[in-house]
């Protein structure tokens, strides 16, 4: 099977240009540098399995922040991807259409159980914004049959998201924590749907699918509003500013304020400048033009800056 084409990897990067780890500033995904301050996490968090309290706790927080529409229901598992891993097991059976390019682990997940990637199927698959591009899709591209709307990157954009169609059977909105709060790591994601939609999916995913800390960690991160609106905030300006920063050097294609998309005319060559530089960034396999770089954290912009000047 093909390696997967992915962000992040600074080891693959160190083993290129050399460098320290502490050395690299990575810009390779879409990661909020400034991630949501961790709370204490205690040893019961640790040691005891995660109890039902703990569970309703996150969930009500996050059918708070997210507007959760009444008679949808709302899976939180570890991680976003576990939920893109399993969606074969609900999806109708035929083709799966995936409008391209998007990020590739659905294509990857549905070849995975058998499944051929193409227009006319009754699965349809939205990244929205669309990852990396930025595109936004609207109501109208929903269709019958079963549409994923993945806003894994829709906490810059709360005022496009499409939560309000989770109520209905065919359609799934998929959310991921560790984007926006920038705690990857913690490894917590979210489904949206109505209950019958859901089952299979709570069912293949078992009780415990959230760690204790994730639990702690993610009800206060969802009921931080003041830091989500102050973060919104932050994100656009650093957004703008590495427009600025990148004029002379390639055309602004699209992006969200988590991450940008320039055409660089020539990506592998400015890659490499960067990586000289210990910069990470991502190009992909499809254009030999387009370079996707993240935002840096407040204090590594004269890194950027110097290897741009």
């Amino acid at each position: 099977m093909a390696a997967r084409d992915h962000g992040g990897g600074i080891d693959a990067a160190r083993a290129r240009w050399g460098g320290a780890l502490d050395d690299w500033l990575d810009l390779s995904t879409g990661i909020n540098p400034v991630p949501y301050p961790l709370p204490s996490i205690t040893m019961r968090d640790w040691t005891a399995l995660p109890d039902r309290d703990a569970q309703s706790a996150l969930l009500d927080a996050a059918r708070a922040f997210w507007r959760v529409p009444d008679g949808a229901e709302i899976l939180a598992v570890h991680g976003a991807s576990a939920l893109i891993a399993r969606l074969p097991v609900i999806a109708p059976p035929g083709p799966v259409d995936i409008p391209a390019p998007t990020y590739n682990e659905y294509a990857a997940a549905f070849r995975a159980a058998g499944r051929d990637i193409g227009p006319g199927g009754a699965t349809r698959v939205l990244v929205h914004p669309n990852n990396p591009d930025g595109r936004l899709w609207s109501r109208g591209d929903v269709t019958p049959g079963l549409t994923v709307i993945d806003e894994s990157f829709g906490d810059v954009t709360p005022d496009r998201t499409m939560e309000s169609l989770a109520r209905e059977k065919h359609v799934i909105v998929l959310k991921s924590f560790g984007k926006f709060w920038g705690l990857a790591g913690l490894r917590l994601g979210f489904a949206i749907g109505h209950t019958d939609t859901l089952a299979p999916l709570r069912e293949a995913m078992g009780p415990w699918s959230v760690s204790g800390p994730a639990l702690r960690v993610g009800t206060l991160a969802l009921t931080d509003r003041e830091w989500a609106v102050e973060t919104r905030i932050r994100l656009a300006a650093d957004a703008r500013r590495l427009d600025r920063l990148m004029e002379p050097h390639g055309r602004l294609v699209g992006g969200t304020d988590l991450f940008r998309l320039y055409d660089v005319t020539y990506a592998a060559a400015m890659q490499d400048r960067l990586g000289q530089a210990r910069i990470w960034s991502r190009i992909f396999p499809y254009s030999d033009r387009w370079l996707r770089l993240g935002l840096p954290h407040p204090d590594r912009w004269p890194q950027l800056e110097e290897a741009l000047g």
